[in-house]
């Protein structure tokens, strides 16, 4: 598994342009996993359904199964870390993180002009390019435009590193240069 992060600001588009990415990637063979990282309080679970039921008595972990599928809703005291959800992952070619954009692994910026806020690359150097609707003429990563999804899932596959490099950069807290590559299929 290789992983790499979709990286921005609240509003930037990141969301839409995963939702255009995964497609392509999938089209090119690859088995996809993604981890979304939420600044909120949010629920999966339906009101009215009994897995909702579970939960709203007190239950403190559901899991829901069926022939298609399973998921897991567990309360939890503290917010889980990006290497706990990453060794999560059952088995797949690629995962993008969407958000957790102060974590050291390899991102791909998503920026909108319109948003107000401060590009991320030019502090983050794990940052490998950007896909952005805004020139930065002096950018040290590639700019690309937010619409060339093709482009950006060629940078993707280019620039995910192997999940081991990642979770021992992320493990170690200091962010700097990792491990070897692999192969897509490792």
């Amino acid at each position: 598994m290789r992983v790499i992060g979709l990286a921005g600001w609240s509003g930037a588009g990141k969301t839409t342009l995963l939702v255009r990415l995964i497609p392509v990637l999938r089209g090119r063979g690859l088995r996809i996993a993604t981890v979304k990282h939420a600044h909120h309080a949010f629920d999966v679970d339906q009101p009215g359904k009994d897995s909702h039921r579970h939960r709203e008595a007190g239950a403190c972990e559901v899991i829901v199964s069926s022939s298609r599928r399973t998921v897991q809703i567990r309360e939890v005291e503290e917010e889980a870390r990006l290497p706990d959800l990453l060794r999560r992952l059952g088995p797949c070619d690629l995962a993008v993180i969407e958000g957790f954009k102060r974590e050291a692994h390899p991102k791909l910026e998503v920026y909108r002009h319109a948003n107000g806020r401060p590009p991320l690359h030019p502090d983050d150097p794990r940052i490998v390019a950007v896909a952005s609707d805004h020139p930065f003429p002096d950018a040290t990563p590639p700019i690309v435009p937010l619409d060339a999804v093709e482009t950006v899932a060629d940078i993707v596959m280019a620039r995910a590193e192997p999940l081991a490099a990642v979770l021992a950069r992320l493990e170690s807290r200091e962010g700097g240069e990792a491990g070897e590559r692999s192969s897509w299929r490792s």
